[in-house]
């Protein structure tokens, strides 16, 4: 739906120019209802600082009044916006297998430490089940914990043991136990159809697995299930990648998602290509959305202007 003067790039995956290359996730964005109130808890909750604010330079194309917090933890970044048009609430009752579901892994050094952390503030709720899950070394062996902002915006609290995840997890240091974001986890209807979609992006696989059982169970906060994960790699190795979660039995579809609404989350991907006029935004399969600029602008820091 394009109904805040969004431009839209029309490009579908068997029609990807090749020059079209993901290099770079650059920031994960979020749409809030209270700014204030949103950069407070990623702030006091979970050790983000704000790097820029103000007008949106990268949502100026979809609502010149748009309002944006730029968040970072570590070398990653967060872009918490709020639109003056206000869109849809976040759905009610929603749930971890449904189409709109899109969350930000943040990983953590200590994750009984993170979590005691974030106790001590109000405003979120968890997803999961008895506190953080050890999930069997079948699904990596890490320690993981899903929890709802006070936007009701899906995070999990990620923790690996030595030997899995990125070398740069294991190496990375912090005075607090929030490290950075490892990724942004999207349920999608069909792995396959999706995997044509971002592979025609430029993304590679970087690892897959079948997450099943009793743990798993509990970190969904769901029913007997088992969720197919396919994590997925950009060109750099910096910054975050993608999971594609892929959930039987299936939830809700996810539907038409404005980026006023609550519910919209969108991927800023720096991109190799041939393209005139950037930022784009682009939707995959499951509606999930995407927002391109080119691999210049983010490689000359333009995005990382601290206030």
């Amino acid at each position: 739906m394009v109904g805040l003067n969004q431009t839209v790039l029309q490009l579908k995956p068997q029609s990807c120019p090749p020059t079209l290359a993901a290099q770079q996730i650059v920031r994960i964005c979020r749409t809030v209802a209270d700014l204030e109130r949103a950069e407070s808890f990623y702030r006091d909750a979970l050790g983000f600082r704000a790097v820029k604010g103000g007008v949106a330079a990268l949502t100026r194309f979809t609502n010149p009044n748009a309002q944006e917090i730029v968040m970072r933890l570590g070398q990653e970044e967060m872009s918490l916006v709020r639109f003056m048009t206000a869109g849809r609430p976040y759905p009610s009752q929603s749930r971890s297998d449904d189409g709109w579901f899109q969350h930000a892994a943040i990983v953590v050094n200590d994750i009984d430490a993170a979590y005691a952390h974030l106790s001590r503030y109000h405003g979120w709720r968890s997803i999961s089940e008895d506190g953080p899950q050890l999930l069997p070394p079948s699904s990596g062996a890490v320690r993981a914990f899903k929890f709802r902002d006070p936007d009701d915006h899906p995070l999990e609290l990620l923790w690996f043991p030595p030997g899995e995840g990125r070398a740069m997890w294991q190496e990375r240091r912090s005075a607090t136990p929030f490290l950075g974001i490892d990724h942004s986890a999207l349920v999608v209807a069909s792995t396959a159809r999706s995997l044509r979609f971002y592979r025609a992006l430029g993304f590679q696989i970087a690892n897959e697995s079948i997450n099943r059982g009793p743990a798993q169970t509990r970190l969904d906060g769901l029913a007997a299930l088992q969720v197919r994960v396919t994590a997925l790699r950009p060109a750099l190795a910096s910054g975050p990648g993608l999971e594609l979660l892929e959930y039987q039995p299936t939830g809700r579809s996810g539907g038409v998602i404005c980026p006023n609404d609550e519910a919209s989350d969108r991927v800023t991907l720096a991109v190799n290509s041939s393209i005139d006029k950037f930022p784009h935004t682009l939707q995959d399969p499951d509606g999930h959305q995407l927002m391109l600029i080119d691999e210049a602008t983010a490689r000359s820091g333009s995005l990382r202007e601290d206030r």
